[in-house]
């Protein structure tokens, strides 16, 4: 059985509670939640799976605790791992920086050589532009609380769903 880690920053609570519920999804495998601000290079070390999520802040920079640690992310650090993202935006205030925050951390990491997983469809969504699409698809899973908050949880559901058969959970 892997060992997943699912590493976040939250500033208000969203990230948070999107973590919680991918947390959730997963039962009954056993995942772990791991805060960035209190997290440390053998955090990430220790875990097999890296799900990475972010809020998108400001005009599509990353979430405060995340611009912080970012920089653990070495290839020495998640060397063999598989990793997946998950963001949180607001397509209706921010349509040109929906979930960039996303985007950032998959820009990190896919220099690197790390397998990503957990591609996700810009079907259903409505923004302009994204940092987080790539080859006309999602690089992981968007949120929009503020927008479409009735939304998030069959997303994160599907979205798991979605992971467990790509790690062949």
């Amino acid at each position: 059985m892997a060992k997943i880690g699912i590493f976040y920053g939250s500033t208000t609570g969203n990230t948070l509670k999107a973590a919680e519920l991918i947390q959730k999804a997963f039962a009954p495998e056993p995942v772990d939640l791991v805060d960035v601000r209190q997290a440390a290079p053998e955090d990430l070390r220790e875990h097999e799976v890296l799900i990475l999520g972010t809020s998108t802040w400001h005009w599509g920079g990353l979430q405060d605790e995340w611009a912080i640690f970012e920089d653990q992310l070495t290839k020495d650090a998640v060397q063999g791992k598989k990793v997946a993202f998950f963001g949180l935006g607001d397509q209706k205030h921010y349509p040109d920086h929906f979930v960039d925050g996303m985007g950032l951390l998959y820009d990190k990491i896919k220099p690197l050589g790390i397998s990503t997983v957990g591609m996700w469809p810009k079907d259903g969504y409505q923004y302009e532009a994204s940092a987080a699409e790539v080859d006309g698809r999602l690089v992981g899973l968007a949120l929009d609380d503020d927008s479409e908050p009735r939304s998030t949880p069959k997303r994160v559901e599907a979205w798991v769903e979605q992971l467990k058969k790509e790690l062949r959970l």
